[in-house]
């Protein structure tokens, strides 16, 4: 009997229950894509998920998993790779779940950059619980907790993830699978915390933020920022950046807090240059 892996060994065989179309049909295949492609063994990964349609993904996937509580995939992912460092360590959870009650345990993992991946799927609107705002949805977005349209300034987990230290930080497209699945692989071939924001559609709750409406307005980075003033840059090009946007390097001999006064030293610098 061959030991060969092939694509079928990091699925369980159970189908899939998202409503079609969703975007999360795709992070799915994609992180199954990446997995294969890196050749690490199903039994070599834990997949840590949330609550929500996103923290469905477990169920379906063919290696081990964990169904956490609401907001908490991310302590659960930091205490498995802790206990036992070799495993891959993925965590997974949707725009409510990580950029909601669980935003604290995003900024302490960012800080710690221990060796996980956190792919978060954003659709801007918690779709499990039928179309309330979430912590994404766009100003003006109108739901049954907004009736009069959203008044709040959307979380933006690229600047917070990046303030908070992260080593490592993208954002992709459910709608453009390849380019997403080579995100994920360059997330978890990074030694140290990796945050890939995934822009993926609703289309049963937040209809005005479908397929087309991404395509139109998603940019490409072609290189991750290596200063603050290039990261600054990306986010003040496009509102919706996609590629590799941030990526250190974490073989020098400076520790990672010094790291980050380092560099939120040199952003104050250059913010300060802007307006003098």
């Amino acid at each position: 009997m061959s030991n060969e892996l092939t694509i079928k060994d990091y699925s369980n065989g159970n189908t899939p229950t998202w409503c079609p179309a969703c975007g999360d049909f795709s992070v799915l295949k994609c992180m199954q894509r990446a997995l294969f492609s890196l050749q690490i063994s199903p039994e070599n990964t834990v997949l840590v998920s949330g609550i929500g349609c996103s923290g469905k993904i477990g169920h379906y996937y063919g290696g081990y998993s964990i169904h956490g509580t609401h907001g908490r995939s991310l302590p659960i992912a930091q205490g498995v790779k802790a206990a036992r460092p070799e495993l891959t360590v993925i965590a997974a959870g949707g725009d409510g779940d990580g950029y909601g009650i669980g935003v604290g345990h995003l900024v302490h993992a960012a800080r710690r950059n221990l060796n996980i991946t956190y792919i978060v799927m954003d659709n801007g609107v918690y779709g499990n619980t039928k179309g309330q705002t979430s912590p994404t949805s766009r100003v003006g977005y109108q739901s049954s907790t907004t009736p009069s349209g959203n008044p709040d300034i959307p979380v933006n987990p690229l600047l917070l993830a990046w303030a908070s230290g992260a080593s490592f930080i993208a954002q992709g497209f459910s709608g453009d699978a390849k380019h997403l699945e080579n995100l994920i692989i360059e997330g978890i071939k990074h030694n140290g915390f990796s945050l890939i924001n995934v822009f993926s559609p609703c289309v049963v709750f937040n209809k005005s933020q479908g397929y087309d409406f991404y395509r139109e307005n998603i940019s490409y980075a072609e290189n991750p920022a290596r200063t603050p003033q290039e990261y600054v840059g990306i986010l003040n090009q496009s509102s919706m950046p996609v590629g590799v946007l941030w990526k250190s390097d974490n073989n020098d001999s400076i520790k990672p807090a010094q790291q980050i006064n380092n560099r939120d030293n040199d952003l104050v610098a250059y913010l300060h240059s802007q307006l003098v």
